[in-house]
């Protein structure tokens, strides 16, 4: 086991800028590394968290936002996926998928260790998609987990990839706020997340990787409907799927269904985001 901090963070990402050339994705017998990060004695730096609950519009007091810890265990996933012996090239890994498990409430003052690892790669029909398990235990009890899947864009063997199919149409939700994000998002978000991909930041570094504009973070856009939700408190399960990017500025509704459980993040006839949440304690079985 090994243990980080978030001052990895800037280290990871130069590092696979670096290595990225180097892999290539979709390899015949690609292996994942069985390393499992730890980070022990974790809490939420308040400063760090005030930005992120107004970033993201979460109450200034209270529990832990459902999504902050995804933030807390972020260096540690990015250690992992630009380590020596991870397959895919980190740069040019898109975000498709996450869920997240909370069995209790955190709150700010709560010590944490988070435990990071990488759970199986999945032939996709544009690539192959990893995997990564971020849990956090407190008093040495499980309290919260998530899982992400990430995307690494490549043609895929004919023998393995599954056939292509047209996606289902998704349901259009009842719209119930429209927010106008500003081009500065993905920097004011980046600097409270610590996640400064450059395809976020600023439309001439967006441009390098195939976007016209910058975009909005996959996270944020979670966070920020999570937040509109209401009595985020008591969610504790959600489901959410990127479909789309929000190219920055852009103006997007919000979108739920009239008992909570569904939303979306849309901006004309284009879906960006997709989600589903579970409020009593019954959690869905993976």
């Amino acid at each position: 086991m090994t243990t980080a901090s978030s001052r990895d963070l800037t280290a990871s990402l130069v590092r696979g800028a670096i290595t990225s050339p180097f892999k290539r994705a979709g390899r015949s017998g690609a292996v994942l590394p069985a390393d499992r990060l730890v980070a022990a004695d974790v809490c939420a730096p308040p400063g760090a968290l005030a930005s992120y609950r107004e970033i993201c519009g979460f109450p200034d007091s209270g529990a832990l936002p459902l999504t902050y810890p995804h933030v807390l265990g972020f260096p540690l996933a990015m250690r992992l996926m630009t380590g020596r012996n991870f397959p895919l090239p980190v740069v040019g890994l898109v975000h498709t998928w996450i869920d997240i498990t909370r069995h209790r409430a955190l709150h700010p003052s709560d010590r944490m260790e988070l435990t990071v690892y990488a759970d199986g790669l999945t032939p996709h029909r544009r690539g192959t998609e990893v995997t990564v398990v971020t849990q956090v235990r407190s008093d040495g009890e499980p309290v919260w987990e998530s899982r992400s899947g990430y995307l690494s864009r490549h043609a895929p063997a004919t023998a393995t990839a599954p056939a292509a199919v047209a996606a289902p149409p998704v349901t259009k939700l009842p719209a119930v706020a429209e927010w106008r994000l500003p081009g500065d998002l993905g920097r004011r978000y980046g600097a409270a997340s610590g996640d400064r991909n450059p395809i976020h930041l600023h439309p001439l570094t967006a441009r390098l990787f195939g976007f016209p504009r910058a975009i909005a973070h996959g996270m944020w856009t979670v966070a920020r409907c999570l937040a509109e939700a209401g009595e985020p408190g008591r969610i504790r399960y959600v489901r959410a799927d990127f479909k789309a990017p929000v190219l920055l500025p852009a103006t997007v509704t919000y979108a739920a269904d009239g008992a909570g459980t569904a939303f979306q993040l849309r901006s004309g006839g284009r879906v960006h985001l997709a989600g589903t949440t579970t409020y009593d304690s019954a959690v869905p079985e993976r």
